[in-house]
């Protein structure tokens, strides 16, 4: 499977609102959209350079502790480990999945604040792979995109501007490269830290294996404070709780 496969739902941010570039290293494809005021050319050259940084920080890691990379449960780092894995560890404890389970929202987040450390930006938004971390000053509307299902791309959850930076993560069983046990269309987590998001996407997605399995995975869901919106979508049937607004598309 071609690991950079074209992402037409990239197209959804406004190019009167954000100036993107993509930057492709490895297995890493990413996104990036500042708002066109802000942006400047060097920042290309800036987050690759960090996604070399942490690429290599890893692979130096995984040599020592292979395990971290194989895991598909809890896994705790030794006192080695760089402190983006323990980061990821912890999230994906929390989730009751294996570390990896974060390492996209990681990617994220950590080009991103080099991006929010290096220039003065106004709005930012970072995806990979459908794990996104964002900056707003405005309300942006995002479309779920959900594979073959009738709902994909026509359901739309409404992201205010936050003070905060937050993590919006998706899985899916039917769409994409990653590793999901689930057959969800979609699952879309929102959480101020992307680290969490991406490791509760993952193991709500994991859970849903048929529409019948959406309600008791939001029922699920609630014992986790962290969580500020769940989204699902299987086959036709949607569950959503938290924070956000769903708005219908089209």
């Amino acid at each position: 499977m071609n690991l950079f496969q074209e992402r037409t739902y990239r197209t959804q941010f406004n190019s009167e609102r954000f100036t993107g570039f993509e930057i492709s290293y490895l297995e890493t494809d990413l996104w990036i959209g500042v708002d066109s005021d802000s942006f400047n050319l060097e920042m290309k050259e800036l987050a690759l350079d960090k996604i070399k940084s942490l690429r290599k920080q890893f692979d130096e890691y995984i040599k020592s502790e292979p395990f971290f990379k194989k895991s598909l449960k809890p896994f705790h780092p030794s006192g080695f480990a760089p402190s983006e894995a323990v980061e990821m560890a912890v999230a994906a404890e929390k989730a009751g999945i294996g570390p990896m389970s974060a390492v996209a929202g990681l990617f994220a987040r950590e080009i991103g604040e080099e991006i929010i450390q290096n220039f003065s930006v106004n709005e930012l938004v970072v995806e990979n792979g459908g794990d996104i971390y964002v900056l707003l000053k405005d309300e942006l509307i995002l479309s779920v995109f959900a594979g073959e299902s009738i709902l994909s791309e026509r359901i739309g959850l409404v992201i205010p501007p936050e003070k905060n930076k937050l993590g919006i993560c998706t899985s899916a069983g039917t769409v994409g490269p990653s590793l999901s046990y689930g057959k969800a269309d979609a699952v879309v987590v929102i959480c101020e830290d992307i680290l969490l998001a991406d490791a509760f996407a993952t193991a709500f997605g994991n859970k849903v294996k048929s529409p019948d399995h959406v309600e008791k995975v939001i029922k699920q869901s609630e014992k986790y404070p962290e969580i500020l919106s769940l989204f699902i979508i299987c086959e036709d049937k949607i569950g959503i709780r938290g924070e956000y607004e769903m708005r219908i598309l089209k």
